[in-house]
């Protein structure tokens, strides 16, 4: 499988997802509590869900710009930025939907193996706190970028969950719908 079939699926239905939870939230609720729900944290030491969505989409971009080996836009760093302020400024939902909407349009704008570098092109991941991988694209694929888009995803499906935004495992799949067999449903 190409790292172009395995990323941008997976990126694509589950930023989807996302979306969806975030709907769910605000039918859930008035739309002020709903707001207030990007200020909610699972631990005092961790990021808010504003963080936890806007961290998702950082992955999408940064994942798209390192395997087509390209620099790092300047909205990047704005999206950062936003990201690890946003226990401060959380912004609102509608503002969290458009992060996700801009991430699926990056993803919308590429071509069918744009992401395809050779599955053992290098790769230096750096972090900021100096720290720096040594990877091949597949394993950075595999063992960074899918783990902590995956992270940051299901850290804002526990921050709603514990909200009461009444989700389930249902929603968590809603992309495997469609692949099922017609009168396996359960009726209860």
């Amino acid at each position: 499988m190409s790292l172009n079939n395995l990323v941008v699926p997976t990126f694509r239905q589950m930023l989807g997802t996302l979306s969806g939870w975030l709907d769910k939230a605000q039918g859930h609720l008035p739309a002020a509590q709903a707001d207030a729900l990007l200020s909610a944290r699972l631990a005092p030491d961790m990021f808010p869900l504003a963080t936890q969505i806007r961290f998702a989409c950082v992955q999408v971009h940064e994942g798209v710009h390192r395997l087509k080996g390209e620099d790092f836009p300047a909205s990047l760093t704005v999206l950062l930025n936003e990201g690890r302020d946003a226990g401060e400024a959380p912004g609102t939902l509608a503002q969290a939907k458009a992060r996700i909407a801009e991430a699926l349009a990056l993803l919308d704008g590429l071509g069918a193996d744009a992401l395809d570098a050779e599955a053992d092109a290098p790769i230096a991941h750096a972090l900021p706190n100096g720290m720096i991988f040594d990877l091949t694209a597949e394993q950075y694929v595999r063992d960074w970028l899918l783990p902590q888009f995956y992270f940051h995803l299901m850290t804002a499906y526990a921050i709603l969950r514990g909200a009461g935004v009444p989700l389930g495992k249902a929603d968590y799949v809603a992309h495997m719908f469609p692949y099922l067999r017609p009168g396996t449903l359960p009726s209860s």
